[in-house]
């Protein structure tokens, strides 16, 4: 079973058109692309917050590692 044809399409067209009327039809393509506006919009701030979290481990590793750093030195001079 494969993607339906143009004979395919259009049936499921006018069945469409049946069911929901020609007023409805818009709304409901706007009610869609909205739906997935705020779906790309949520999958775009997830990955920003990714890459912040990373940021912020590696900032951490920095201070860890430059803290172990100055307790070397510490040791070595005392």
């Amino acid at each position: 079973m494969g993607m339906p044809g143009g004979v395919e399409w259009i049936l499921i067209a006018l069945v469409v058109l049946l069911l929901f009327g020609g007023k409805k039809i818009p709304e409901l393509a706007k009610g869609l692309g909205s739906g997935i506006k705020n779906f790309k919009k949520a999958v775009k701030d997830d990955e920003n917050e990714e890459v912040a979290s990373t940021d912020k481990v590696d900032e951490l590793d920095k201070k860890s590692e430059a803290k172990k750093e100055e307790k070397k030195e510490e040791s070595k001079t005392v």
